[in-house]
């Protein structure tokens, strides 16, 4: 989907559910390697385990809300169940932060949902609404 809408996907991790190391390949990314976007995806329900969202939140600059609201909002369209999604949206730097659901049919549509509007913001927050986003 990132693909066929344009962006550019420089690289894809697959990590525990560990917050130290989350945190780390967040700042990694946003500092480092300067992408325009991370997307999360899982660590965002009730379980003990669940803490992509208060990682996530520990290496923010700025909250952008809008995004996960957004996100909730229209999956519960789909299923009474997305109330129980945690996940935040943030910025670090000039980085975006999203964190999505853990099932695969979940980001398909939270990405569905987003990804328009998605753009412009990081245009926006890259100063440039014409420049090819990186991942």
């Amino acid at each position: 989907m990132l693909d066929k809408a344009g962006y550019e996907v420089v690289e894809l991790l697959l990590l525990p559910d560990e917050p130290e190391q989350l945190k780390s390949q967040l700042i990694r990314l946003a500092d480092g390697r300067q992408v325009d976007l991370i997307l999360t995806s899982g660590g965002t329900g009730f379980s003990l385990r669940d803490r992509t969202p208060e990682a996530t939140m520990e290496v923010a600059d700025r909250n952008a809300p809008g995004i996960a609201e957004a996100i909730r909002y229209k999956s519960m369209e789909i299923t009474d169940r997305a109330m129980l999604s945690r996940g935040v949206s943030v910025i670090r730097g000039r980085t975006l932060i999203v964190n999505l659901p853990g099932s695969p049919k979940a980001v398909k549509e939270s990405l569905e949902f987003i990804m328009e509007p998605l753009g412009h913001g990081l245009g926006i927050l890259r100063g440039s609404a014409s420049e090819c986003a990186r991942l």
